[in-house]
Parts: structure tokens; C-alpha cells; sequence
């Protein structure tokens, strides 16, 4: 028989919150903050822009009343659309079956953002020989947007922690690598024309094609030339063109064309070289077509770019995150995470949570409730570590 996990009822009552990414999080944040201030814990919240979304930062000091330090628990708040997708029961309407918790977020990562919220009292009612840290963000689901924000915020308070743990799904496997991100446009900006006198128009789709023929010729490059690095399913750099918008109709030359594409690389890999290099290709082009007709060209816009992870496996916080029930592994992920921020501002960060990546995004998402059941174990281990 299932162990149902005592934190199920905390994980449901967050996945009724649709925070859908267009969407604001805050109905659900404002929960966490009535949670942490019935333990006796002020957050703090850093809201984006617009005002209607907010990642909270929490510390539960230790009791000599130090902040310094700790461990950062981390994960996002947002979750992926569910348009389109062909769903058994509601998404948003947690149901629990032959095992297993169907829901929209049950995997990325509502489940063990529950677990966190319904620790709560555990972690404030104890003394603490070093502080546990709470970084909820918004937005991740789009780029890692808001949690640029949040990791600022942790610098700029000199809570200096000694590790981080994302808790994307990693069926409880320690991860300490995985691939940057980058989503990036290329808009060409053509003449329009009738279709049967191209030549005096500029075809914004042509010089879009051409650059779609370079950015599949980089990712060839990588696939035979590497660098490599076996700890990955796909063992190099990767990037593709995944979008194309541009046209009016059949007969008419096209003026605007726009290519949306990506790569995810490796280390050894210079990120920020790679996106100059897409740049400059943009720019070459755009010059080409400006020397058809002045008005014409293209520019070159990042989306949106989250730095890859590498822990070292000597770092503390590897070991330390086994000793709390993770599994042992020297595996990395090609999907990207909040974990390479936390890692780039110097924090020793694993990506290790309850449910399988398989998972996410997917109709009919689902959780195992004994990966629940892990996940609470992992964190009553922590806690205990964090204990005077």
C-alpha cells in the first residue's frame, strides 16, 4: 500500500493556485507569507516590474540570530500553459490515482515546493546551529526571469550560504551539472513587393533561410568537432531554429521575417563568444541587405539567457545533499535551471527534487506520492543538519 505523504494536502492546496507563467503568482506567494509569518518569519518579497508577480526570500536564522550562511532551499512558483494538451481530469484539481498525484505542476515542481511550505513549522520551532534559506521565484518557466532577481537580493544581503539546492524533478538524483540556456531572435527586415517583380522588393524570408542554414551549421560543427563531455545524454553543445514567423501572402515578396532560436551548451563552451557569434552573423547579413535597398537589415535580440551549472564533486554540498537521502549520481541534465544563477553568484548549487522531468509539461502530469515520501524524508535529513 502507497504511504500517503503528510505533506499532500500542503502540495494540493498550491497546485489550485493557476499560476500559469502569463499569469501573476501572487494569490500563491501570499499563502507562503501567512504561513511564514504565523511561524514567526518575515520574508521578503522582490516584485517584477508590472507589480503582480513576486519571488519571496525567507531565512530562518540561526539561533545565535546569525543569518549568514546555511542552505538555500529553492524553486520556482510558475508552471507551463496547459492549452491544447488533452488532459484526463482537471489540471488544476489535484486528483490522487493508484499511486500516483495527477496535476498541473505535480512534478515542475509544486511537490516539493509543498514539502518546503509544510516544513515551515518544523524548521522555525527548533534551534538552528546555521540559518535555512527559502528562494521562491516567478517566471522560470520563461527564462529564469525572476530569479535574477532573487539571487541579487541574497548577495545584497550578505547572506553568503554555503550551498543551494534546486528542487527541480530529479526522481531524488544529486545533479550537479546541466546545460545554459539561451533563447534568441533574429528579425529581418526586407522591402515588400509584388511577387512578380522580386527585384524590387527584398525577401525577408531568403536571408532568413540563410541564416537558419548557419545556425544548423554551428550546431554540426559541435556535433562532430565537440568539445564533448560525456555526463551528458547529448554529449555537446546544441542549438536549433524552432520558430519561424514572416509573410503575408503567396504573392507578395515578404517584408518582415522572424527566426526564434536556441542553444544549450556545455561548459567548455564559451556562452557568452557563442551568442556573439550569432550577432555578428545577423549583423553580416542585415549589411547584405541594406546594400539592396537602404531600408532594409536585421537585428539581433536575446530573449532570454540562463547560465549552465557545473559543481565541482568535491564540493560540500554534493555530499551533503546525499547524506540527506539524495541518490549518488554522476549524471547531468540537458534541460536548464535556476541553479546556474545561484552558481554564478558563488553559491555551491545541486539540482536534486521528488518526480521524473518525463513528467513535465506533459498532459496528465503526475507524481509518484512515494517520491513525495522521499522528498519529505530528504528534508526532515536537512533539517536535522541544520539543527544546534
Amino acid at each position: 500500500m502507497t504511504h500517503t505523504p503528510a505533506s499532500l494536502a500542503e502540495i494540493e492546496r498550491l497546485i489550485r493556485f493557476d499560476t500559469t507563467s502569463r499569469d501573476s503568482n501572487l494569490p500563491l506567494i501570499e499563502h507562503v507569507v501567512g504561513r511564514l509569518r504565523s511561524a514567526g518569519v518575515e520574508p521578503t518579497l522582490i516584485h517584477n516590474a508590472e507589480g503582480t508577480k513576486a519571488n519571496l526570500l525567507a531565512t530562518f536564522p540561526a539561533a545565535d540570530g546569525s543569518t549568514r550562511g546555511g542552505t538555500v532551499v529553492s524553486a520556482h512558483t510558475d508552471v507551463v500553459p496547459v492549452d491544447g494538451q488533452d488532459w484526463s481530469s482537471d489540471p488544476f484539481a489535484p486528483e490522487t490515482r493508484d499511486g500516483r498525484l495527477y496535476a498541473r505542476g505535480s512534478a515542475d515542481m509544486k511537490s516539493f515546493l509543498g514539502v518546503a511550505v509544510a516544513k515551515i513549522d518544523d524548521i522555525a520551532s527548533q534551534p538552528l546551529a546555521e540559518p535555512i534559506h527559502f528562494a521562491f521565484s516567478y517566471d522560470e518557466e520563461v527564462g529564469c526571469i525572476g530569479a535574477v532577481s532573487l539571487v541579487d537580493a541574497i548577495v545584497e544581503a550578505g547572506l553568503e550560504p554555503t550551498g543551494c539546492v534546486v528542487g527541480e524533478p530529479t526522481s531524488m538524483r544529486m545533479i550537479r551539472g546541466h546545460k545554459s540556456v539561451n533563447v534568441l531572435q533574429a528579425h529581418f527586415r526586407g522591402v515588400a513587393a509584388h511577387s512578380s517583380l522580386p527585384t524590387e522588393g527584398v525577401n525577408a524570408i531568403a536571408h532568413a533561410a540563410e541564416f537558419v542554414r548557419f545556425v544548423h551549421g554551428v550546431a554540426a560543427e559541435f556535433a562532430q568537432d565537440g568539445p564533448f563531455d560525456d555526463g551528458y545524454l547529448v554529449p555537446y553543445t546544441t542549438t536549433t531554429a524552432n520558430r519561424i514567423d514572416g509573410g503575408i501572402a503567396v504573392n507578395t515578396i515578404p517584408a518582415d521575417c522572424t527566426v526564434t532560436f536556441e542553444f544549450r551548451s556545455i561548459a567548455a563552451v564559451d556562452q557568452e563568444a557563442l551568442i556573439e557569434r550569432f550577432r555578428a552573423e545577423v549583423q553580416r547579413i542585415g549589411a547584405l541587405m541594406r546594400e539592396q535597398d537602404g531600408s532594409a537589415g536585421a537585428e539581433f535580440t536575446i530573449v532570454s539567457t540562463a547560465p549552465g551549472l557545473e559543481t565541482a564533486d568535491d564540493a560540500a554540498i554534493v555530499s551533503r545533499v546525499v547524506e540527506w537521502g539524495a541518490d549518488a549520481s554522476t549524471g547531468k541534465v540537458t534541460y536548464g535551471t535556476e541553479a546556474g544563477l545561484f552558481s554564478r553568484a558563488g553559491i555551491p548549487t545541486v539540482v536534486c527534487g521528488p518526480g521524473d522531468i518525463a513528467q513535465a509539461h506533459a498532459p496528465d502530469e503526475f507524481i509518484e506520492l512515494d517520491q513525495i515520501a522521499r522528498c519529505e524524508s530528504f528534508f526532515d535529513r536537512l533539517i536535522a543538519a541544520h539543527r544546534a
